[in-house]
């Protein structure tokens, strides 16, 4: 199976599993897992912006991460001040990134905004292999969390 094969299909069971769903931990929960073990990426998981303005650990799957990043910081801030999906081919080329695990090589952080187009909170997915991540990465993973926001964003709302 392609790569480009793999991602549509796990795309729609994405859209299936979040069906319905509507506590955003559960779901990044879920999501993340499925996520890692599908793809089989090293680190796999969310950091979601909270009143502070700070990234805050999520649900992920993995070894154990930073607790919090802030604006600006490494690839998830970076993500976070740009509104942008970055991708990083080589994590030591990247000024200023945040190394919570010296195996993580490269990396790929995409952002889940809300109906303003804020950012509500990042899908950060690293690899211990340098040049991990492409442009059919970043677009399916833009589409899975496109998936996931309406249900950050409904609880932000709600709660």
């Amino acid at each position: 199976m392609t790569k480009e094969e793999k991602y549509s299909q796990l795309v729609a069971q994405v859209r299936a599993l979040v069906e319905g769903e509507d506590d955003p931990i559960s779901v990044m929960a879920n999501v993340s897992a499925l996520v890692h073990e599908t793809m089989h990426f090293w680190w796999t998981g969310f950091y979601i912006v909270r009143a502070d303005g700070v990234l805050h650990l999520g649900p992920f799957q993995g070894p154990v991460a930073c607790y919090r990043i802030a604006r600006g910081r490494g690839v998830c801030g970076t993500a976070l001040e740009r509104n942008e999906t970055i991708v990083v081919p080589d994590v030591e080329q990247f000024p200023g990134h945040i190394a919570c695990s010296s195996e993580s090589r490269s990396e790929i952080v995409v952002p889940l905004r809300g109906s303003d187009a804020a950012v509500l909170a990042v899908l950060d997915i690293d690899s211990k292999e340098l040049n991990t991540f492409d442009e059919t990465d970043r677009h399916h993973l833009e589409a899975i969390a496109a998936i996931v926001a309406p249900i950050a964003e409904f609880n932000q709302k709600h709660l």
